[in-house]
């Protein structure tokens, strides 16, 4: 079963880095301070470029990074407080994909997202790298971690 671990690893790539991709696209999408004040053509549709990357990109990589993981979870069999934190922390990934989203519906409305968008790209890049250094250390956190 060593192929779930593989995909999990694999899609959580993906989503991590469409994801941070998908903020540098909202951000550099935003006109900036000089003055610039219309959106390229390519922003201002629905059918733009970080619309493209959210649906078709990012969001199927975190769900078969979601469901590889819980599949992982179910076959090892793995109750550990390590793991919990680790799954919390994912739930906040999660509501930071979200949030990218409404960024993105935000930006097609000619909303200021730009800072919210480095703000969030920031967070998030500070997120996977605990959720990294959690997997790899998979602290025990004493007899009582709590």
């Amino acid at each position: 079963m060593i192929w779930i671990l593989a995909l999990h690893i694999v899609m959580l790539l993906c989503w991590c880095a469409s994801l941070l991709y998908l903020l540098s696209v909202i951000a550099g999408a935003c006109p900036s301070r000089s003055g610039q004040a219309e959106l390229p053509a390519v922003y201002q549709h629905h059918d733009s470029l970080a619309r493209f990357v959210f649906t078709t990109v990012a969001t199927p990589a975190a769900l078969l990074a979601i469901i590889s993981g819980t599949a992982v979870f179910l076959v090892y069999q793995t109750v550990e407080p390590w793991l919990i934190v680790k799954m919390t922390l994912v739930t906040m990934l999660v509501a930071g994909h979200a949030w990218a989203g409404k960024l993105i519906l935000r930006l097609e409305a000619d909303g200021p997202v730009r800072n919210q968008a480095i703000i969030l790209a920031c967070g998030l890049s500070v997120l996977m790298l605990i959720i990294v250094w959690i997997v790899l250390a998979k602290p025990d956190g004493g007899a009582n971690p709590w």
